[in-house]
């Protein structure tokens, strides 16, 4: 079975590498899909570390993951990428997240901001 994300790799040698060594990406893309992957699986624990400290909504981790638990998750699509590569430190990345809720399909349109902190990529929250 390919990973969550959407790439041709199966979960254990795409996200899960990411889940299991606290998301030690090279690239924010590659955070931005292993993101996607923990709503899918609904871990909460993960969604919170990949979250920039400053940024980080620790009270509202429960409701995170009840939400996502919630929604049967379809697929990702990344639209466009900015900067984000090993080398920078920050970058964007422009995705849609489909999923089914309440008999229908809907969609997280969102451009993302990403930094790295402590030479870690992390989730900063929406581009402006």
């Amino acid at each position: 079975m390919n990973c969550y994300c959407g790439n041709t790799k199966p979960y254990s040698e795409c996200c899960e590498v990411f889940h299991r060594n606290g998301g030690n990406t090279a690239t924010a893309e590659q955070l931005m899909r292993s993101r996607y992957s923990a709503f899918v699986l609904a871990n909460g624990d993960y969604l919170m570390l990949s979250h920039h400290s400053k940024t980080r909504p620790v009270r509202e981790k429960k409701a995170i993951v009840a939400w996502a638990k919630s929604v049967n998750w379809i697929k990702l699509e990344v639209l466009a990428t900015q900067k984000g590569n090993p080398t920078d430190d920050k970058g964007t990345v422009t995705f849609n997240a489909y999923f089914f809720e309440n008999g229908k399909v809907d969609v997280i349109h969102e451009k993302s901001a990403f930094v790295k902190e402590k030479g870690v990529w992390k989730y900063l929250g929406l581009s402006k």
